[in-house]
């Protein structure tokens, strides 16, 4: 199996695109508040195979922070969870959303990225990765090759 990953993408160049949803191994979208000085961030991701969590893997949303708060992670929480469901787990700075409804499509990655672009002064960063794309497949996506970073140890 192949594996590329797009990376620093922002919400327009994930507008433009056209990939196929089932090549997506994981997505990330990384909100870093301003100012970003004070090291504040959110990261929301899934990925395809599931999500460790003590021993086992958890399929659903996951998202991580870092100096947010309280009301910020409230707002996450209760967004994601009325739009995806899931039962809520925690782990240190992670809260998984075990068997939430999963999203891969470039569509419900970006109304995602621009609710939550509305609700924090942020800039907002998406990274995907993918399986298996050929040659033709990367150029239709229409995402930027620019931003195409390549995964070592590809067979």
């Amino acid at each position: 199996m192949t594996r590329e990953r797009y990376w620093k993408l922002t919400i327009n160049d994930l507008e433009e695109s056209n990939y196929n949803p089932n090549k997506v191994l994981s997505w990330d979208i990384k909100w870093i508040i301003k100012p970003e000085e004070e090291a504040r961030f959110i990261g929301i991701f899934i990925y395809r195979n599931g999500t460790p969590y003590n021993y086992e893997s958890i399929k659903g949303i996951t998202y991580y922070h870092n100096n947010v708060s309280d009301d910020i992670l409230g707002y996450i929480n209760k967004l994601l969870k009325n739009k995806y469901g899931g039962n809520e787990l925690k782990q240190g700075t992670r809260v998984f959303l075990k068997n939430s409804r999963e999203i891969y499509s470039a569509n419900e990655i970006v109304e995602l990225s621009r609710e939550l672009e509305q609700k924090l002064d942020s800039t907002i960063v998406i990274t995907i990765e993918f399986h298996n794309m050929d040659k033709d497949e990367k150029l239709s996506c229409k995402l930027p090759e620019n931003k195409l970073l390549p995964i070592t140890g590809n067979k």
